[in-house]
């Protein structure tokens, strides 16, 4: 890809905690994003291994407009492919998810397992000279995985996922999703918000307790805890204390917010992934994020919820409590986020920048890399590696 022909103009702020408006709204900025961050050097985190627990289970979903295929084989391995049939580019599968023990293309019938090898066409005698099913398996995009949490990127060039991740965030990430990866998948919530996909990817931790009033109910303790960012692309890891609140008061079944963790010191965890992957952990809830944008105004949310394969029956049914009625698109605790998302993208339509207020210390260069929890300026290393990867220079703005 010519990166060139894909460059918009756009004059940034010379103060780090600065960020122009009109990158929130402008058609020809999200094209040159989508070639430049989602088909480019970077990793994508679109299922865990745990979604298709049994062989012949699969996933679809999208990078952008690329549709994939996560399948387990027959054999026990997951595999991702592009998901178009090898003859004429037909998208195989429709289905959100489900098993079947091979992939069948309607359009031809041609025929594929489910690790991918073309094992039927009809009327073969009649195709192109040394026709070989052996030549046209189902094509698959570069993928690696961590713990279980599949990556895909479309690009050759983008390091390892070990270099991507780097080793900041990776213990951190196991923490989140029960030390090992060993997940069991409880269910899904699917939204659609009204906004750019930076708009969502751009919450702090200073919002928390300001905005969800439900924190209340779990005495949000702002400045207990840790925030850090990566040096390297930006991606930030934020802990907070949490201590559930009780009282008659509360909640007339406050078992929805009891905390059965081990360390309550590490309450909650949100972790943000350059472009688009937030994992969350609060009390209990075991929640991965997979977010892909639909256009400059509206981006797809998936809620998996999870579980762990050592859960007893009655932490199993707790989670699920909790997942479904806490951090979900219309959770008790993070309902008002569609909302502010919304508001975010409408104001965006204005003069000027967003500007980041708390933490904020020097202007002209990024902030420590720890970080109180309660501070957003914990976000604007993310702004700088996506500002260098956009190759947006600086203004000339005093």
């Amino acid at each position: 890809m010519d990166y060139q022909t894909l460059t918009p103009h756009l004059n940034w702020p010379q103060n780090f905690n600065e960020v122009p408006k009109e990158s929130f709204v402008r058609p020809d900025i999200y094209r040159a994003e989508v070639e430049r961050i989602f088909y480019g050097r970077e990793w994508h985190p679109i299922a865990h291994e745990s979604e298709l627990p049994n062989p012949g289970d699969f996933k679809t979903t999208k990078l952008v407009d690329v549709p994939l295929l996560i399948a387990r084989g027959l054999d026990g391995t997951v595999r991702v492919f592009f998901n178009d049939c090898s003859h004429r580019g037909n998208q195989l599968e429709t289905a959100p998810f489900g098993t079947k023990k091979e992939f069948e293309c309607p359009y031809h019938r041609w025929l594929f397992s489910t690790e991918g090898q073309l094992i039927g066409c009809p009327n073969q005698s009649g195709y192109s000279p040394g026709f070989n099913r052996k030549d046209y398996p189902l094509s698959q995009p570069r993928t690696d995985s961590f713990l279980g949490l599949i990556f895909v990127t479309l690009s050759p060039d983008t390091e390892s996922l070990d270099e991507f991740l780097g080793e900041e965030i990776k213990p951190a990430l196991a923490s989140l999703m029960g030390g090992d990866g060993r997940l069991k998948l409880l269910g899904y919530q699917k939204v659609c918000y009204h906004t750019n996909w930076k708009i969502y990817a751009d919450n702090d931790g200073f919002h928390a307790p300001l905005l969800h009033k439900a924190f209340g109910l779990l005495n949000w303790q702002g400045a207990k805890g840790r925030q850090f960012t990566t040096t390297k692309r930006g991606h930030i890891n934020l802990e907070s204390q949490l201590s559930v609140a009780t009282g008659e008061n509360v909640l007339k079944d406050p078992s929805i917010i009891a905390f059965k963790g081990t360390d309550p010191s590490v309450g909650a965890r949100v972790i943000q992934l350059f472009p688009t992957f937030v994992p969350v952990k609060h009390l209990d809830v075991i929640n991965l994020r997979f977010a892909n944008p639909l256009g400059v105004d509206k981006i797809e949310v998936h809620y998996a919820y999870f579980a762990h394969q050592d859960d007893d029956e009655e932490l199993l049914r707790h989670r699920l409590r909790q997942s479904s009625n806490l951090v979900g698109p219309s959770g008790m605790i993070s309902l008002e986020d569609a909302s502010i998302f919304n508001r975010v993208f409408a104001g965006s339509f204005t003069p000027g920048n967003a500007i980041f207020q708390k933490g904020v210390k020097e202007f002209r260069k990024l902030p420590a890399q720890e970080l109180q929890p309660n501070e957003e300026v914990g976000n604007l290393a993310w702004w700088e590696y996506y500002r260098t990867v956009m190759e947006f220079s600086r203004g000339d703005q005093a």
